[in-house]
Parts: structure tokens; C-alpha cells; sequence
């Protein structure tokens, strides 16, 4: 991005019109807009949705050293004995129990402990082998993936790590590390996403020692079970009344509750509860990130957290494959295996692509918190949230449909009839979920359309907002035409990836060139519809969710190729394997393109608005 974008805002206040906006409304947008990060956002993502990716920054494709994965080999063959002895996913599922022998055989590996310091008990991975971990956990039981993800994700270790103090570490990682479960509370019944309506409160207690903490937490992942909780609260003062902090809250402390365990229609064995505070004294030391920085704390740790779910996603759809290949092998129609069936055959290929893709974004985003624990990932971890979690529903539902009715069958019934055991069913309803975890896919594009617009809003929000002094507007308004008089005739040039496509394989090179000019008329479009739509572009939020889906494809797409080209550096790989591979990464390229154009399609039809006004009819 050009220099006139990198210049510091002089001012903490959000870019976006607040002034028709409700009291509710402009409340819920200054408390999200107050925990961004306020740090520019200069990765490949947020490069590609202005039209000028970098792709430095993705080739060459991060290495993981040897040692670094000599470790992670280590830890997943203790982990993958311990799930082959002592972990049996169908009668986890049908008892709704994770067994007590399971959990202790998990502490004793460390799995509780992954990426905390070896200094405080635990394994001190890394990032990469953390979500090496996560795709075998993915690959055999959603319940246990949700578990330990929760628990080391956005339970106690992960904020811990990020905003604790010294003493707050020292007391509290190691009983994390030796298997103490941890949980993160945030939704109520009344707040989803919308944090300015949490009605959990925090207020200082006379001495000044303690916050007094009332309110309930819904749908408490791991908190039925929690020996530790993170809570958010409200610490409201005259200044600020929506200010939130996060509290380590102790479970055995006095006052903490467990009103109800949930069940759902997956995930069987989730430890999730709604967790109730009545007058809980929390020390003062526990105050976690600073007073008035719960939002903060929280959307952080999501955003490094999230990748943990992709990672998941990634182990399921690897083994939704497994499935489908034996299954497209064994099973004749017509006289021939039904993998050579067309239809057959389609489905398998696109789930071969999604599935390396998925891989390729997981291991992407872990390499760039390898390589800086405070990375600013939010952009591409989102991005492997929303992509991951929706492709790997659309791996799961061909599965289904693959096996047709031995897919809709239980295991256990399938075992008793003779037949192999094959669990899609469970897989089935365990991964529904996905979608909805760590932010919905709708929360997730706006989120990413947000921060997509930030250059933009930067650049002209301030000139067509109608609070600020003329002169503010019309200098904002000078500054932007300024920019954009060089910027935009600079996005139609016909200009490809540039030196650093020849890092890539030959047949792949074209396929980095498709991605740079793709960028440039997701920028130029994108433009256009901020000038089109001006303040009411951010209530568009059907034509946003398509040029996030562009700009998605788009990131995919690079950590796709730059993958598939550190397999072929790194391995004595057979030229008829790297023949396969090109053609599968090149496949994965059509379907990129497929799906983009489907995006612009929806643009072009304009439906958003006319489906707003019958949805309000019905």
C-alpha cells in the first residue's frame, strides 16, 4: 500500500457516520470499532482486497524447521497412541461422557499444555504443530477437538500468554498445563455478537481490593467441567458505561454456579453450560489485559484462536476423503466402481482441491505466529475461519451424499449389520457446528469486509461524514482525490505477479498472475461500490459478503499454489507426483475462478436489496 495510507490516525474514533444510528446501535459499533486493532493491517489478505498484494510474503511458503517438526512428530505419535488406546469416538458420542481415564491420559502427554512455555509446565510448541495436533484431532472426534480447543484456543492459556502478568502466569499455566480445564465466557442470552448489551457486571468493591461479579454466561464451552473461566463484564464508569473486562474467575470460589449442561444435536459429549456469578469476589490481581480491555482480550485471543478451527476442519475433511476413495473404490453401480461415475467422480475431485487448500491456509497463518507471537493475523485467520469451516460443510455433505444411505446409518448400526463402520453420520451432525463456532459465517464477513474497507475509510469516510467541521470533510475529500486519481487508472493496468512467480513451478506461474489481476478488479470493483453506495455501503451487507468471498478465493488460491510449490522444494518427490499435484493445485485454480465469477454474477444481479424489502413483507 502507498505511503499516504500508512500515515497514523490522530485520533482513537471510528471512520464510520454514527449519527442516524440509535443509541443501541452507535453504542455496539464504537465498542467494536474501540477493540480493533489499531495497528494497519499489512498482510497478503488485506493487500489483495486493495489490489496490490504482496507476494513476497507468501513465497517462499514458511518452512517448518526439522527440529521444530521432529518435535510435533513426537508429540502426535504419544497422541495418536493414547486416542487409539483409550479414546472410542461412537461410544463417546452415544454416552454424551468423555472418560476420566481419556482426560488423564491426555494430561500425561501434555495435550493440555501444547503451546504453553516449557518454563511453566508445558510442551512449548509451536503454532504449527498446535494445529498438526488439531487436524488429527479433527480427523477422529469433534468432541475432543472442541475440548482441548476451547481449552487452549480461547480458554485461560491463550489470553494468558498474550495479556497475563508474570504472577498471573505463574499461578494459573501450569494448572492449565497439568490438565486443569479452562473455559471463555462471553455470550448471554441477550448478547450474541453484540457486546454493548452484555448484562454480566463487574463493579469495584469498597475496599478496592475486589470486583463484585453478578450475571450469566450461555452456552459456556468447557465450563461444566472448568476449574478456571476468563469472563467478560461489564466495568462500566461515567465516561465509559459499555467498558468490558476480562476477570480469571476460579470455579470452587463462591458464588460460581453451573445452572444447566446443553445438549445439542452434535457434539455429544460437549462440556457446555450456562454458568452462573451471584456477588463473586475476584481479586483485582485477576484482572486480565487492564480495566475497561475485555473486548480487546477477546476479539485477540479469537483471532489467533480461530485458526484452530480450520485446522479441525482440515483433519475432518482429510478424513471425509479417506471415506469417499474407499467407498468409490468398493462400491459398483452399473458395472463399474462408482468413482468412475462422473458425478461420482466430480465431487471427489473437488474435495481432494478444498481439502489441500484447506491445509495450505492452516499452515499458512500458523507459520506467521511461529514467526511473531503477536502477528497481526486477524484478516487471514477470519478468512481461514469463514473459507475452511464452509468448505469442509460442503466436504462433509458430498460424503453423505457419496454413501447415501450407509451415510445416513449409524455406525453402531452399520457394525451390527456386517458392514464397516464407517462414522458419517457422527462426523455429520459434529461438524454442523462449524459454520456457527468462533463467529458465524455472517459475523465473519463483516468482519472481513471491515477490515478490508479500512484503507478506504481511512482515505474518504471522514469527507462524506456529516459531523465533522467543512473543513475537516473537504480537506479529507481533497487528500482522497489526490490518492485515488493515481490509484485507480494504477488498477486497470494488465500487470501479473511479477519476478517472484518464477519461485513457482512452471505450469503454476500463470496461476500467481490470474491472482494479481483478479486482485486488482476486486479492488476497482469494490471502489466503485463505495462510491456507488457511499455510508450506506456497510448496511449492504449481502453485496459486501460477495466481494469478501472474491477476496477470500483469492487468498486461498496464493497459499494454494505457495504450498503445493514447498512440497515439491522440500521432498525427492517422483516427477509423476508432482505432475499430480500441479494438476490438482491447477484444478483448485479452476475452481477458484468458477466461484469468482458465481460472486460477480450475484453483484451484477443486485438482489440484496429486494430480498431486504420481502424478507421485511414475510
Amino acid at each position: 500500500m502507498k505511503t499516504t495510507l500508512e500515515e497514523p490516525k490522530s485520533e482513537a474514533r471510528t471512520h464510520i457516520d454514527t449519527s442516524r444510528m440509535n443509541a443501541g446501535q452507535r453504542a455496539a459499533l464504537e465498542m467494536a470499532e474501540a477493540a480493533r486493532d489499531e495497528r494497519r493491517n499489512n498482510g497478503i489478505a488485506a493487500g489483495i482486497f486493495f489490489g496490490e498484494p504482496d507476494f513476497n510474503k507468501l513465497l517462499p511458503f514458511p518452512k517448518q524447521s526439522v527440529e521444530d517438526h521432529d518435535q510435533g512428530d513426537a508429540f502426535l505419535h504419544r497422541l495418536e497412541e493414547v486416542l487409539d488406546k483409550h479414546a472410542n469416538p461412537d461410544e463417546i458420542d452415544a454416552t454424551g461422557e468423555i472418560p476420566e481415564v481419556l482426560l488423564s491420559e491426555l494430561a500425561r502427554i501434555g495435550a493440555f499444555g501444547i503451546k504453553i512455555p516449557l518454563r511453566y509446565g508445558g510442551l512449548g510448541l509451536s503454532q504449527t504443530n498446535y494445529s498438526r495436533a488439531a487436524m488429527l484431532l479433527g480427523s477422529r472426534c469433534g468432541n475432543l477437538a472442541a475440548l482441548l480447543s476451547a481449552h487452549q484456543s480461547i480458554g485461560a492459556p491463550q489470553p494468558l500468554i498474550l495479556f497475563g502478568t508474570e504472577e498471573q502466569r505463574a499461578k494459573y499455566l501450569p494448572r492449565c498445563a497439568k490438565g486443569e480445564i479452562s473455559a471463555f465466557a462471553l455470550t448471554e442470552n441477550e448478547v450474541g455478537s453484540d457486546p454493548a448489551r452484555m448484562k454480566t457486571e463487574a463493579r469495584l468493591d469498597e475496599s478496592g481490593e475486589n470486583y463484585i461479579l453478578n450475571g450469566e454466561k450461555l452456552w459456556c464451552t468447557n465450563g461444566t467441567k472448568a476449574g478456571l473461566i476468563v469472563v467478560m463484564a461489564k466495568t462500566p464508569t461515567a465516561e465509559k458505561p459499555h467498558a468490558t473486562t476480562a476477570f480469571i474467575v476460579e470455579t470452587s470460589w463462591p458464588g460460581v454456579e453451573v445452572l444447566h449442561r446443553c445438549r445439542f444435536m452434535g457434539l455429544k459429549a460437549l462440556y457446555n453450560g450456562v454458568i452462573h456469578f451471584d456477588n463473586v469476589q475476584v481479586p483485582v490481581a485477576n484482572v486480565l489485559g487492564g480495566v475497561g480491555r475485555g473486548l480487546k482480550v477477546a476479539l485477540t485471543t479469537l483471532n489467533t484462536g480461530r485458526i484452530t478451527l480450520p485446522a479441525a476442519c482440515t483433519g475432518l475433511s482429510q478424513r471425509c476423503l479417506d471415506i469417499s476413495k474407499r467407498w468409490a473404490r468398493s462400491r459398483e453401480q452399473w458395472g463399474q466402481p462408482i468413482g468412475r461415475h462422473a458425478a461420482v467422480a466430480d465431487k471427489l475431485s473437488r474435495m481432494a482441491a478444498d481439502t489441500f487448500a484447506m491445509e495450505s491456509i492452516v499452515r499458512y497463518v500458523s507459520a506467521l505466529v511461529d514467526r511473531d507471537k503477536h502477528a497481526d493475523v486477524r484478516l487471514e485467520a477470519a478468512i481461514g475461519k469463514l473459507w475452511g469451516s464452509e468448505k469442509s460443510w460442503r466436504i462433509m455433505d458430498d460424503t453423505m451424499q457419496m454413501r447415501g444411505g450407509r451415510g445416513f446409518e449409524t455406525a453402531a448400526s452399520l457394525k451390527a449389520r456386517g458392514e464397516v463402520p464407517e462414522p458419517v453420520e457422527r462426523l455429520f451432525r459434529d461438524s454442523r457446528i462449524n459454520t456457527i463456532f468462533e463467529g458465524s459465517s455472517e459475523i465473519m464477513r463483516l468482519f472481513i469486509a471491515r477490515e478490508a474497507l479500512e484503507p478506504h475509510l481511512n482515505l474518504g469516510a471522514d469527507a462524506v461524514n456529516p459531523t465533522l467541521p467543512w473543513k475537516v470533510r473537504a480537506k479529507a475529500a481533497l487528500r482522497a482525490a489526490r490518492f485515488y486519481a493515481g490509484w485507480y487508472p494504477r488498477k486497470w493496468l494488465p500487470l501479473g505477479a511479477g519476478d517472484v512467480k518464477e519461485l513457482l513451478h512452471p505450469a503454476l506461474q500463470f496461476e500467481l498472475d490470474a491472482i494479481a489481476r483478479q486482485s486488482r478488479v476486486l479492488a476497482r470493483r469494490l471502489f466503485l461500490a463505495m462510491a456507488l453506495n457511499g455510508p450506506k455501503l456497510e448496511r449492504r451487507q449481502v453485496l459486501l459478503g460477495h466481494f469478501v468471498d472474491v477476496g477470500a478465493e483469492l487468498f486461498v488460491w496464493g497459499c494454494t499454489l505457495a504450498h503445493a510449490q514447498s512440497r515439491v522444494n522440500d521432498s525427492s518427490m517422483p516427477d509423476v507426483e508432482i505432475d499430480r499435484l500441479v494438476r490438482l493445485v491447477r484444478f483448485f485454480g479452476r475452481m477458484a475462478r468458477e466461484r469468482i465469477a458465481s460472486s460477480y454474477r450475484h453483484l451484477k444481479e443486485n438482489l440484496d436489496q429486494e430480498s431486504w424489502q420481502v424478507a421485511q413483507e414475510v
